[in-house]
Formats: C-alpha cells, structure tokens, sequence
C-alpha cells in the first residue's frame, strides 16, 4: 500500500515509537494503527507509559525515534491542534470563573464566531448537564463535575479527533456511564477517539485495545482478538497471561 494511501486509510498511525526523558526510557518501539471513527483504548497501570503515548498522539511531544501521523499529517505540527479535542489527566481549569466563562475562554481559542460560540458552549452544556450550574464558579464544583466540564471544553470546537487522558478517573460509575454515553455518541458522529484507562470494563467498550506494560506494547487488537490470542475468557485474565500482571 501506498504511504499516502495508509495514512488516509487509519486516523492514527503510531511506527516503531521510542521516548525517554534524561535516562530513563518511557516507551519501548511502540506501533499502533486505528481507523476513523474507533475507539482506541491505551491500557494499563500506572506508569505504564499511557500519558506519554497520549501526549505523542496530540502532537505535544515528540518521540525520539519512529513517527506519529495524525490525519495524515506528521505530528507534533501546530496546525493540527485545531483538528484535536485534547483533555488531560489534571483538569486545567480557572477556579474563579463559572464553567460558562471558562468555556468562553477556552472557545475564544478557535476561529468560532460570536452566535456560533454561544451555540456551542450551551449545546455541550446541555450534552453533559451542566446547564443548571453552569454560572457557578468552578472552584464549587465537584470533582466528577469539573471532569464533565473538561471534557466539554474538548468537544467545543467539535475535533474530527478526541484524545483523553483517564477521563472518568475518581469517578462514580454513573457519571462514568454518562461521558461513556457521550463518547458513543461522538464516534457515531464520525468522531475517532483516543482514550487511556486502568478500568478492565471500560477496555470492553472500545474497538481496539493497546495493552501497555512498563513501556511496552504486550497485547493489541480488538477485545475479542486480544482474549482469544492469549486464549483468555476476560480482558484482565488476557492482561495477566500477556505479561501485564496485576492492574
């Protein structure tokens, strides 16, 4: 195939991937494809190496050996940051504000105008049912409500691409169950969807899996495909026989 055509082909296209910062070595030859509108989900423990994958995958770092496409295009390149709905593992928020004006700030970094920015902002407010606070001030959130309004501040520009880092961590499974709500509803929007978790039922939902151990890619595939390759009835016993160990 075509290097043109490969890319065009998969949203994302990670190759022979190595990061280290100083001397330590964060990933290991890391290689991992994912077709338009999936769910891609990066699992594994602490430490795994998930948040640096992530961090390459929005173009906001850089391997030191392999290549990371996005859309077809190389990343880090700073015209793609328009394309990317990036939410990190610390909510980066301004306690001062209300979620309204913190939307507004965040928008105002894209080319949206007045009406259409408005719009936006009380469309993702009702998404994520944010609306009857929406004029409080953030530092009164609550912590699952400051998650709900990350992630609404990465759907605001409505990305062809999502990129979240534990975006349900510390949450309790029904405010889990409504951003994974969310989430199915973006990819059947045509939305693609990188998502890193340690949660073994959240690794079902997804369409394809990249089991990260210390560094290394032990297990990739769909759900299905990475059980019956280690010939393992659920995602945490694949996990283990994969070399994962414990979660």
């Amino acid at each position: 195939m075509e290097e043109a055509t490969k890319r065009n082909t998969h949203c994302v296209i990670v190759e022979h991937v190595d990061r280290s910062y100083g001397r330590k070595q964060v990933l290991f030859d890391i290689s991992l494809r994912l077709g338009h509108a999936q769910i891609l989900g990066l699992l594994g423990p602490s430490g795994s190496g998930k948040t640096t994958l992530i961090r390459l995958v929005a173009g906001i770092d850089r391997p030191d050996r392999g290549v990371v496409h996005l859309l077809g295009e190389r990343l880090p390149r700073l015209s793609m940051m328009g394309r990317i709905g990036y939410m990190a593992q610390a909510d980066a928020l301004y306690g001062d504000l209300t979620a309204r004006e913190n939307m507004g700030f965040f928008a105002s970094m894209y080319p949206l105008g007045r009406s259409r920015k408005k719009e936006r902002i009380q469309v993702v407010l009702d998404l994520l049912g944010l609306t009857p606070d929406a004029d409080r001030l953030v530092r009164e959130y609550s912590g699952g409500m400051k998650r709900r309004l990350s992630l609404g501040i990465a759907l605001l520009h409505q990305p062809p691409v999502l990129i979240l880092d534990e975006p349900t961590i510390g949450l309790d499974p029904l405010l889990r169950q409504t951003i994974w709500e969310e989430l199915y509803r973006q990819k059947d929007a045509g939305v693609t969807i990188i998502i890193s978790t340690h949660a073994m039922d959240e690794a079902e939902k997804c369409d394809t899996l990249g089991m990260l151990r210390e560094g290394r890619l032990i297990g990739s595939g769909s759900p299905g495909e990475v059980k019956a390759a280690a010939d393992a009835q659920t995602i945490e016993e694949a996990f283990i026989r994969l070399g994962g160990g414990g979660l």
